[in-house]
């Protein structure tokens, strides 16, 4: 038996070179199929293939198609041989009609072609009740780019064992799914349904009338002991994309509401020459995706300088709309006194209720920048005495002269001095001793931070300072002030003093703004160690230590 086994293999591997297709066919398991029924396709080669496929992708203009799935089997029956390679995969329409399934080749052997006919459902049959899709759009009267919530729920009213469930289509638009598929339970006509929610983003990319072709389920319940096929459809909706108005200028942004906020800390319109201002812009828009959110652009104004800062975008869905928000900060830095008027801002926005043009709106703003109290101020030119070329002023204004002499001193004046000296010196004795003796304080914002890792945000500050690197030495300063300080970079700034304050707004400007500026990260380090050693007097500084 073994050796007869033997010779037919022996056989099977010396012919089978010679093999080669003899016949092609396709078929289908059912006909007609319901709109949205999946069936399955199945082409049979006879013989030998040798790492061909049949070409399906003319199937994908009519129908929605799966993936091929690929098997091949060989039987020897009384010493003849045959083989034979299937494949397979699952087809839907979404539409009713008569369809053709087109020939297939494979070797230069072709397969007939089928006919097949798709029938329209019947909304009142039991399956429906079973199983049936609801959706929704809204708004329903679109612009371009213009963004809608497409809903589609699911109800299954039996006990669900696998599924398989599409995605919507639409021609010329993007479709994005929002959050994760929510499930719940409603009860419809006295029915406890499971209800599985989903929710798409809809962007139409040109004008037009556009048809959002449902999703599809296909599947398999439980009904007592036996397993059931169920299939279901939606309701393909129609939607009238309208074109972008000639008329309309600067970014498109068609919504039904538009709201542009803000806030100022300090909110008071006095500040002081070199304190930070931080301007916050809050735009909300509904019907926007977060990607369509404009930038906001603030005028630039003589006597400030201006830089961006922080940039957030969000959105979600509420009630049905797609909501979007855009937050953006500026740091203000004023340079010189006066009084000065910051423009309005002014964003065009296209409101598609009342189909007109609008305008978000922030008013201007009038701010006092008065003088550093803590700074010397340097005279006015009204202030410097004028000095008189009149002859007549010469010959008889005489200033007088002040001839100063130092007072002699007395025995009991140089004995008061040097007992002064004397105690002086007692006292730095006292101190130098007690200094020695006392701990060492623990910073004042770094407390439950560990010393190596503080160490180690200092050590990269120092390199970044030394090699000249702006960029890495701005983000390991700010890495250091959040870690070891345990404040933003804003309440760090409000501590330091104007020079420091100028000497990070000019990195900041080297960072963000298109205006280069030279910056010396040494010479700020250096700053920032000084300012360091007077704030924490008593204690060691980490920043000296490795410089």
């Amino acid at each position: 038996m073994v050796m007869r086994n033997a010779i037919y293999f022996l056989i099977f591997a010396l012919a089978l070179p010679a093999w080669a297709i003899d016949k092609l066919t396709a078929s289908v398991d059912k006909n007609p199929v319901l709109v949205g029924e999946y069936f399955t396709l199945t082409i049979e080669a006879n013989g030998k293939v040798s790492g061909q496929m049949p070409d399906t992708s003319a199937l994908s203009q009519r129908f929605v198609t799966g993936p091929v799935s690929t098997s091949s089997r060989t039987q020897i029956v009384n010493g003849s041989m045959s083989s034979a390679t299937t494949w397979q995969m699952q087809v839907m329409s979404r539409r009713a009609g008569d369809f053709t399934i087109p020939s297939f080749e494979v070797a230069g052997e072709q397969s007939q072609p089928i006919n097949i006919k798709v029938v329209a459902r019947d909304q009142d049959t039991s399956e429906q009740k079973d199983v049936f899709i609801k959706v929704s759009l809204e708004p329903q009267s679109l612009y371009v780019q213009q963004a809608a919530l497409y809903t589609m729920k699911l109800y299954i009213g039996k006990d669900l064992i696998e599924a398989q469930l599409s995605e919507p289509l639409m021609t010329d638009a993007t479709l994005t799914a929002m959050g994760q598929q929510k499930e719940d339970y409603e009860i419809v006509e006295g029915r406890r349904y499971r209800v599985i929610t989903r929710n798409y983003l809809i962007q139409p990319q040109k004008s037009g009338t556009f048809s959002i072709d449902p999703p599809v389920f296909n599947g398999q319940v439980r009904e007592g002991y036996r397993r059931m096929a169920m299939s279901a459809i939606g309701e393909t909706i129609d939607v009238e994309v309208k074109p972008i108005p000639n008329d309309y200028r600067g970014d498109w942004l068609p919504s039904e509401l538009v709201n542009l906020a803000e806030e100022w800390q300090p909110s008071d319109n006095k500040v002081v020459v070199g304190s930070p201002i931080t301007r916050t812009f809050t735009l909300t828009a509904l019907g926007i995706t977060k990607e369509q959110m404009p930038d906001i652009d603030v005028p630039s104004v003589s006597g400030f300088r201006i830089y961006p800062d922080e940039t957030d975008r969000n959105q979600m869905a509420r009630d049905g709309r797609v909501i979007s928000q855009l937050i953006a900060s500026y740091a203000i830095l004023p340079q010189k006194p006066g009084v000065y008027t910051l423009p309005e801002v002014k964003l065009p926005w296209f409101n598609t209720v009342i189909n007109r043009v609008q305008y978000a709106t922030l008013p201007a703003r009038t701010i006092e920048v008065v003088a550093d109290p803590n700074q010397p101020q340097l005279p006015s030119q009204s202030e410097v005495p004028q000095t008189s070329t009149s002859s007549e002023q010469t010959q008889t204004a005489v200033e007088p002269q002040i001839v100063y002499k130092e007072a002699e001193k007395s025995v009991i004046d140089w004995a008061i001095s040097a007992l002064g000296y004397i105690l002086w010196f007692i006292t730095m004795v006292i101190w130098f001793v007690k200094s020695r003796r006392q701990p060492k304080l623990a910073p004042t914002h770094n407390s439950g931070v560990k010393e190596a890792d503080i160490s180690a945000l200092v050590k990269d500050l120092s390199l970044a300072a030394k090699k000249g690197d702006a960029s890495a030495f701005y983000k390991s300063l700010r890495k250091y002030v959040e870690t070891a300080q345990q404040l933003t970079v804003k309440a760090w700034l409000s501590e330091q003093d104007t020079e420091i304050r100028e000497e990070i707004a000019k990195l900041q400007a080297s960072l963000y703004s298109a205006n280069e500026s030279d910056v010396d990260t040494l010479s700020l380090y250096k700053k920032i160690i000084s300012a360091e050693k007077l704030v924490k007097s008593g204690t060691q500084n980490r920043l000296e230590q490795l410089y």
